[in-house]
């Protein structure tokens, strides 16, 4: 059986593959007056790896987002530390950056979806891995909009080497001229954001890439509302 529901983890050579080793990221200072991120994110929730539940999430919601026309075309990797954002907070920061990203994207017209995992490393801190459905009008200008949204976040000038964001597979529109390409490397995108799974889940997924996800404050992961469980059992409820 395909654990990713016809996501197959597999690198194909002379395409991108996700780079952990570098990241961009976003600003803090207004993250705390707005209080964002609720309950699962109050700082008595730790965890250290992502557990079977979750990925089952991910993984289902990676294939809702393809159902829904808006298949994940962009990763994205955020330095929180570098950043200057507290672990703690970390989670806070993350929710404003996808609020500001799908604000962006809908006046223009156009629709999103996401999903995300936290890590925290030795010599990285604490970061965010995010895929995201970014539409081709939006491509170009969205390096410009992260770092202005990187400063309204943390309220610090942006810094060098904080976020990553690129197209997945390498090419803008792959999804599109070369689907097959694309689910390939969007495979390989999601192996890595779940890399920090704990060791039941890498055997019910089959994972063979591991790393250590480190002390998370608040949610370790999450999706947006339209690939969320509730709205996937209400689209198979229509069916």
């Amino acid at each position: 059986m395909d654990h990713f529901g016809g996501f197959r983890p597999t690198i194909l050579p002379n395409e991108t593959s996700p780079d952990g080793g570098c990241g961009e990221v976003s600003n803090y200072a207004n993250v705390m007056a707005q209080n964002r991120g609720g309950a699962r994110n109050f700082a008595s929730r730790k965890s250290h790896a992502l557990n079977v539940s979750q990925i089952s999430n991910l993984v289902a919601a990676t294939a809702h987002a393809n159902a829904l026309g808006l298949p994940f075309n962009r990763m994205i990797t955020i330095h929180w530390e570098r950043a200057g954002i507290a672990l703690p907070q970390m989670p806070r920061a993350t929710g404003r950056f996808t609020d500001l990203m799908a604000k962006a994207i809908a006046r223009r017209g156009g629709a999103t979806a996401w999903l995300y995992t936290h890590e925290n490393g030795e010599a990285k801190g604490g970061h965010c891995h995010l895929l995201a459905h970014v539409p081709a009008d939006r491509a170009k200008a969205m390096p410009a909009m992260q770092k202005r949204w990187l400063r309204s976040i943390s309220g610090r000038p942006y810094r060098a080497r904080v976020i990553l964001s690129r197209p997945i597979g390498g090419r803008l529109g792959l999804e599109k001229t070369n689907p097959d390409l694309h689910a390939a490397n969007l495979a390989e995108a999601l192996a890595y954001l779940i890399k920090g799974a704990n060791e039941a889940a890498a055997q019910q997924f089959g994972l063979k890439r591991l790393e250590a996800g480190g002390l998370v404050i608040g949610k370790r992961c999450g999706t947006s509302q339209n690939i969320a469980a509730k709205a996937r059992l209400g689209a198979a409820v229509m069916k």
